[in-house]
């Protein structure tokens, strides 16, 4: 499959994104460009325990071929248990296993981005991951290390224990999100590298991500925050052009909240607010006003009016 998955051409992968790349989200970007969707990172412990909400999350668009979805654990038993469960789970492609998330609750619990701190420990988790999953792919997403960066050793432990592709967060754990993203350290991993690797890491516009793959030689690009109210980039990477026309942006906004409302019903709407905010950011005048109507109103019928009239180039009320 992963000749399926990376055909010669750069991939364009939408990375995980807590409380932001959930199903609607991802049915959109897949719809308008996107080769990869990759679900919220989903605990390992929570899975194993067949926790409801976490079931939930697993869930998928139709139009999500192929199908990533992110693991977090700390220890191999549960990790174990938890990839057992995915194996009973149909449409599910590749296992992803998180080695980068720098939040502190997940560092606490020694996954995500803690496992940069013992190799061997992260080796082992990933060789526990491939042996027993029967999905076609596993893969990996890694930051340059903890404190300081050992990228190098990090690269040849993920290939080394299996993985079929690396995805690689252009920072240290130190680092967070507010570091100069280092894009020689992933074009140093790329080239001793013998698996396909995607680059992540402050790519929010068409531009920025044509120098990432230029700079880095990766077979892809993975890309977060910047497609958060600016999902149509993954059109704009797959067409090869710079420009979207606001009669796109309207159909992908309004299909983005019509997904909403289908996956979550009436709860879509205060779910939405942060979209709305998110989207009316740059160049629309008006939007100020936009956010506080949004802020009180419930019924999605009347959410749904307000938003076509905003967004909508044809309307008088449109003022990008």
């Amino acid at each position: 499959m992963l000749d399926n998955v990376f055909t010669g051409k750069p991939i364009y992968v939408l990375a995980p994104l807590a409380g932001f790349t959930d199903l609607p989200f991802r049915s959109v970007v897949k719809k308008f460009g996107a080769d990869l969707t990759v679900s919220e990172m989903i605990s390992a412990n929570a899975l194993a325990h067949h926790s409801q909400k976490t079931l939930h999350m697993l869930k998928k668009s139709p139009n999500e071929e192929p199908y990533s979805v992110q693991l977090a654990a700390a220890d191999v038993g549960v990790l174990k248990e938890a990839v057992h469960f995915l194996n009973t789970q149909e449409g599910i492609d590749i296992i992803d296993f998180n080695c980068g998330c720098p939040v502190p609750k997940v560092v606490g619990h020694g996954s995500g981005s803690s496992l940069l701190r013992d190799l061997s420990h992260m080796g082992r988790l990933i060789e526990t991951l491939k042996t027993h999953s029967n999905k076609p792919l596993t893969s990996v997403k890694v930051r340059l290390g903890f404190e300081e960066k050992n990228h190098l050793e990090i690269a040849k432990i993920v290939e080394a224990s299996g993985a079929d592709f690396i995805a690689v967060h252009g920072r240290t754990r130190a680092g967070k999100f507010k570091a100069a993203v280092d894009y020689d350290a992933i074009a140093e991993m790329k080239a001793i590298l013998s698996i396909p690797v995607i680059a992540n890491g402050d790519i929010d516009s068409f531009d920025k991500a044509q120098w990432v793959l230029e700079h880095t030689q990766a077979d892809g690009v993975m890309i977060g925050r910047g497609a958060v109210g600016n999902p149509w980039i993954f059109h704009q990477l797959k067409s090869g052009e710079a420009y979207v026309d606001a009669a796109l942006k309207h159909e992908i906004i309004m299909e983005h909240f019509d997904k909403m409302i289908a996956f979550y019903g009436t709860h879509g709407v205060p779910m939405f607010r942060k979209h709305v905010h998110t989207y009316s950011k740059g160049g629309y005048r008006g939007a100020s006003a936009l956010r506080n109507d949004v802020n009180t109103i419930s019924d999605p019928v009347s959410f749904r009016k307000v938003l076509d009239d905003f967004f909508n180039p044809a309307s008088d009320l449109n003022r990008q």
